[in-house]
């Protein structure tokens, strides 16, 4: 795949794990995004690890679905870094 693939990709995994896990996070557009881009990358480390296979094309299922649920792990230790602040709030 290529960059313009996987800014794509991790923009649109991003989002789907932050609609999966919502909720009031730091960051944009743009944290959003490297969010889906690095947990793009882990997904695909963890499905190389264990299934033997980590991303494929950019319209596999599997490439998909690895994206996001390296999107959702990357999202959960970002919140536990962060502690959930949020916002605030004026």
């Amino acid at each position: 795949m290529g960059i313009l693939g996987w800014i794509v990709l991790g923009l649109l995994a991003g989002v789907i794990a932050k609609a999966i896990m919502p909720g009031n996070d730091p960051g944009g557009f743009i944290v959003t995004t490297l969010i889906g881009i690095v947990g793009a990358i882990l997904g695909g480390f963890i499905g190389n690890a264990i299934f033997g296979g980590g991303l494929a094309t950019f319209f596999n299922l599997r490439t998909w679905l690895l994206a996001i649920l390296g999107s959702l792990i990357l999202l959960g230790v970002y919140r536990l870094v962060t502690g959930g602040r949020g916002r605030a709030r004026v």
